[in-house]
């Protein structure tokens, strides 16, 4: 009886083995709605990447745009993205007079290691590192919260965690939500390849303790490899930067926790997340929370044409 129970837990570790091993996400051919969503966009007043020190000594990038110093605007941009991906968009929150930062994500954007970090919450962690740089809060400062597609995803999680209260306002574009969620397509329209066994396998593992094998590839995302050098875009995730940069497990939890106004807008004719889902997802949860649809608009459209930039920046106040 203990020969076949230890065979049976040395078939177990051995399967377990090969799927962390040999279970990898496929590479996917470029996604062109977002591949080429930048074709045509004026960077000439793109403002100089900046550094700042995380709490380990790790230098992270932003890029600033000054305003009033009373109305403080902070862009997450989306998977796979870019600190210069926000720029339209940061462009005009700034000409509706706040002081944007759009930081570029640890494990993105020429920072730490590409698509990894050392920890499952290091990036919430960054984001406390770096309003502590902007000093202490003058009276009637108000600060907003804006993330982008996975980044949206992030700030929900952000916002309705321990550290929300950093915030007044939160304002989500094409956010991104669990995969079970009503508004996510398959493989997000062709966007994401997922190692879906190996996913499982590291998840079994994080809940007994067992970390050390996070840093694997699990996610593979639809850039253009061939001009990795000129986008600086990030190819693929592991396990921890999969499981920070995303919405948390109780993502509706963290709507209810919202600190302030809560502000959701989406392309009609996204091609990654299903637009018509939003409002009939969050509103039984946050009836005040306000989702706009805007026509015609895909997903990378959403920070790049003048309909969707002016309704966001409106939100503002």
């Amino acid at each position: 009886m203990l020969t076949v129970l230890a065979c049976l837990v040395l078939a177990i570790v051995l399967a377990f083995a090969a799927v962390i091993a040999f279970s990898a996400p496929k590479s996917l051919p470029p996604m062109a709605s977002v591949s080429n969503a930048f074709e045509g966009v004026d960077f000439q007043d793109l403002p100089p990447k900046q550094l700042f020190a995380a709490r380990d000594g790790e230098k992270l990038a932003l890029r600033a745009y000054p305003g009033d110093p009373l109305r403080i605007a902070m862009l997450i941009h989306g998977s796979a993205g870019t600190s210069a991906s926000m720029h339209p968009l940061a462009r005009a929150l700034q000409a509706h007079g706040a002081t944007v930062y759009a930081l570029g994500m640890r494990g993105h954007d020429g920072t730490g290691r590409s698509g990894d970090i050392a920890y499952i919450g290091q990036l919430e962690d960054d984001v406390v590192d770096f309003v502590r740089t902007l000093g202490p809060r003058p009276p009637g400062q108000h600060r907003t919260l804006l993330g982008f597609s996975s980044g949206g995803g992030f700030a929900l999680r952000f916002a309705g965690g321990p550290n929300g209260a950093l915030f007044d306002r939160l304002i989500l574009v094409s956010p991104q939500f669990p995969y079970h969620a009503p508004t996510s397509r398959p493989d997000a329209g062709g966007w994401v390849s997922l190692a879906l066994p190996r996913i499982v396998a590291l998840t079994a593992l994080n809940r007994i303790g067992i970390a050390a094998f996070n840093a694997l590839p699990v996610l593979a995302l639809a850039v253009d490899r061939k001009r990795l050098a000129q986008t600086q875009l990030t190819p693929v995730y592991s396990f921890s930067m999969l499981r920070s940069f995303a919405p948390g497990d109780d993502y509706l939890g963290d709507v209810r926790r919202v600190n302030g106004p809560l502000d959701v807008f989406v392309g009609a004719s996204d091609e990654i997340f299903r637009a018509e889902h939003y409002a009939p997802l969050l509103k039984p949860v946050r009836p005040e929370a306000r989702v706009t649809v805007v026509p015609g608009l895909g997903h990378m459209d959403m920070t790049i044409k003048p309909a969707a930039l002016d309704a966001i920046a409106a939100a503002l106040g």
